[in-house]
């Protein structure tokens, strides 16, 4: 009976792990911070889409600074650019989630794996996505945060991963910084806003703390 009761206490303190990250989860995400403010020129557009998991950003092509477009492949008929950053090994080994393995998971989630920025051209809106309108220096200073997700090369080019892309329409890109539990796909469009002063979630690692802020 007492090794029972021993089993039972340790399962018990091993199941408040994951609990505990979703109640603080969703009260953070519940919070919101850079609220709206008043007779702000808001007369640029980005947009937010989610795929039910993954968040990412997407920013009509005259919009994107020179700086963050340099390096990047597009062409003429390009009109969006989506950015998402991710788990390298999971971005790379599942591109569906048919494709999802318990041991790509646990990696993305708990060893801090490399990342990647996902980019994807569009050459048309997609009805999915979230229109946000955001003001001249906060399109600034979001360009400028996701240029600065990316890992550079000596010569401060951004570095592309050649024939990795699920298709002709995206590409990978090495990215600055680490996945974990804390630092998910989602929480890093949700810091992309909170850097630059539009409406976000004190944190989020999940994608609808973000998309319920900006649901109608």
């Amino acid at each position: 009976m007492k090794i029972f009761l021993k089993i039972l206490k340790w399962f018990l303190y091993f199941l408040l792990i994951p609990v505990s990250y979703v109640i603080i989860s969703l009260i953070f995400s519940y919070i919101t911070v850079n609220k709206t403010k008043p007779g702000l020129e808001k007369n640029k557009e980005i947009f937010l889409s989610s795929n039910g998991v993954h968040l990412a950003i997407i920013i009509p092509i005259n919009n994107i600074g020179n700086e963050l477009l340099k390096d990047l492949k597009y062409t003429q008929n390009t009109k969006y650019l989506s950015f998402g950053w991710g788990d390298e090994n999971f971005y790379l080994n599942t591109p569906s989630w048919n494709d999802l393995t318990f041991g790509n998971a646990f990696k993305a989630l708990f060893l801090k794996g490399s990342t990647l920025i996902h980019l994807t051209r569009y050459n048309h809106k997609r009805k999915s996505w979230i229109k946000i309108n955001i003001t001249e220096t906060e399109l600034k200073k979001l360009n400028k945060f996701i240029s600065g997700s990316f890992k550079k090369g000596k010569n401060g080019q951004k570095i592309i991963l050649q024939n990795k892309g699920y298709s002709t329409n995206d590409d990978f890109y090495l990215a600055v910084g680490r996945y974990s539990l804390f630092d998910t796909c989602n929480s890093w469009v949700n810091k992309a806003f909170k850097k630059s002063g539009i409406k976000a979630c004190y944190w989020t690692p999940f994608a609808f703390g973000l998309m319920e802020k900006y649901k109608k």
